[in-house]
């Protein structure tokens, strides 16, 4: 492997991360923002929205972070080419059933490694240098997903090689793994309520994070630290308390007691 055959790799990293980037950020943005804006304003969390100016620095962040993830998924490109990187060969031969299994896993992984090395940086000696541009978007947008210091740009992008060195996965698995992780990230900062609620003002999937677990981790940052699963802050006791309430108020439900709306139902 030469230095254009590196160049060339990397080019083709940065196109297909910054595309992905690109259609998901701008097109929530477009969608729950200006094409159904008026719908959906009773399920806008927050009355206000961010400036323009907000948006626009997010989106430059959001660039020199793909140029971080780009760069660092050259180690697996590297392993490959000195045939140090036997995964994807392995999964492949493992057929069909265990590459859905390890799509699984890879997501579940992924939620564990975003939940611990989230609440590193959240540590006042971390945090000014790793995560501090991530919460100047105090009210985010679609555009936040990205929006990364150095550090911490490095730490998201580092979990694919990581996971491939370790768990046989097959390409196109992590090419899936990669559009979830972009949908839920750019949903999850979209400032829009769209997950269904129950009769009883709770989340109909409660083991999933919601828009509004997410948007209160930005409004009070030291709660909320998961990124698909509720189930690590419910674990490590780091869910904010009125978590419910918000979401029943961003999904206009009244929030009742379980065991009262089961009495009633009854």
């Amino acid at each position: 492997m030469n230095a254009a055959a590196f160049a060339e790799q990397w080019l083709m990293n940065l196109s297909t991360d910054l595309t992905r980037y690109v259609i998901f950020a701008v097109g929530v943005w477009f969608v729950l923002w200006i094409a159904l804006a008026k719908p959906l304003a009773g399920r806008k969390i927050r009355p206000d929205s961010p400036k323009a100016k907000q948006m626009l620095i997010e989106f430059g962040a959001s660039l020199r972070s793909i140029a971080i993830f780009s760069t660092i998924a050259l180690i697996t490109f590297a392993l490959e080419g000195l045939g140090l990187l036997p995964g994807p060969r392995i999964a492949a031969e493992w057929g069909a059933t265990w590459a859905w299994i390890s799509l699984v896993l890879m997501i579940v992984g992924h939620d564990a490694w975003f939940y611990w090395t989230h609440r590193a940086i959240h540590d006042p000696r971390l945090f000014r240098t790793f995560h501090r541009r991530h919460h100047k978007s105090n009210n985010p947008s679609p555009f936040t997903a990205y929006s990364f210091d150095i550090g911490e740009a490095a730490i998201n992008g580092s979990f694919v090689p990581l996971w491939m060195m370790i768990v046989p996965t097959q390409w196109w698995v992590v090419g899936l793994f990669m559009l979830h992780q972009i949908v839920r990230n750019t949903l999850g900062h979209s400032g829009y309520e769209l997950f269904p609620a129950r009769r009883d003002g709770r989340p109909a999937l409660d083991f999933l994070t919601t828009t509004t677990h997410h948007d209160i981790h930005h409004a009070q940052a030291g709660y909320n630290y998961g990124l698909y699963f509720t189930w690590w802050d419910r674990l490590m006791g780091t869910e904010h308390p009125d978590y419910y309430a918000r979401f029943a108020a961003a999904t206009r439900r009244e929030l009742t007691q379980t065991k009262q709306t089961a009495e009633s139902v009854a």
